[in-house]
C-alpha cells in the first residue's frame, strides 16, 4: 500500500542513493553505494559559484571489497561534487574501515573511526546501506552454494544468522517457529 495522498506541496531536494553488489572473479566481493543531492532551485555557493536546479550538490561514490566473511579488504571513496573545495580530501580517511568486518557494531566502528571531523557526512551515513547490500549480495549467494545450508542460512542444528535481526525473525514470532522451531 503506497502512502496516503499527501497535501499540496513543491518539491525542494532530492537525495539519491543506490548501491551494487558484484561477485569478483577473483572470489571476493564489490559493493558500491553512489549518493546525490540536488535541490529543484537554483542557490549561490561560495566554492562553486551558482549551483543550478537538478545539478548534484553532492556526488558522491563509495567501494567496498569484501571477502566471504564481510571483512573490508579494499575501499575507494571519491567525491566528484561538494559544496566546498576542502571535502573530497578527507577520502584518505575511509581507508581506516579496511579489516573491519560487517556485522553487529559495525556502524558504532564507523563512527568511531570516521565520525566529525575525521570523514564526511554524507560517505558515512552511505556506508549503511552499502553495508546492508554486502549481506544481501554476499549472504544468499554463500548460503545456497554452502552443502546443507537452508533458507536464512543455518546448516541443520546451527543458529540461524538471521534470528533477532528484525521483527519478523523474532526468535518468539510466528515466522521463526515455523522456519526454525528449535530456535
Amino acid at each position: 500500500m503506497p502512502l496516503t495522498p499527501p497535501a499540496e506541496r513543491e518539491p525542494m531536494h532530492t537525495r539519491t542513493i543506490e548501491c551494487r553488489g558484484y561477485r569478483r572473479r577473483d572470489g571476493m566481493w564489490d559493493i558500491e553505494g553512489h549518493l546525490t543531492d540536488v535541490k529543484a532551485y537554483a542557490f549561490e555557493n561560495d566554492h562553486r559559484g551558482t549551483i543550478r536546479p537538478g545539478e548534484p550538490l553532492h556526488d558522491m561514490w563509495i567501494r567496498l571489497t569484501v571477502d566471504d566473511a564481510l571483512t573490508i579488504q579494499a575501499v575507494e571513496a571519491v567525491t566528484d561534487a561538494a559544496p566546498y573545495g576542502v571535502c573530497p580530501s578527507i577520502a584518505p580517511n575511509f581507508q581506516r574501515l579496511v579489516g573491519l568486518a560487517i556485522k553487529p557494531g559495525f556502524t558504532a566502528r564507523v563512527k568511531q573511526l570516521l565520525g566529525g571531523v575525521e570523514g564526511c557526512t554524507h560517505l558515512v551515513d552511505l556506508l549503511g546501506p552499502v553495508a546492508t547490500t554486502a549481506f544481501q549480495t554476499v549472504f544468499p549467494v554463500l548460503a545456497r552454494e554452502r552443502a546443507g545450508a537452508i533458507e536464512g542460512g543455518a546448516a541443520p542444528g546451527r543458529r540461524p544468522v538471521l534470528l533477532n535481526t528484525c521483527h519478523a525473525f523474532a526468535s518468539d514470532g510466528d515466522l521463526v517457529r515455523r522456519r526454525w522451531p528449535a530456535f
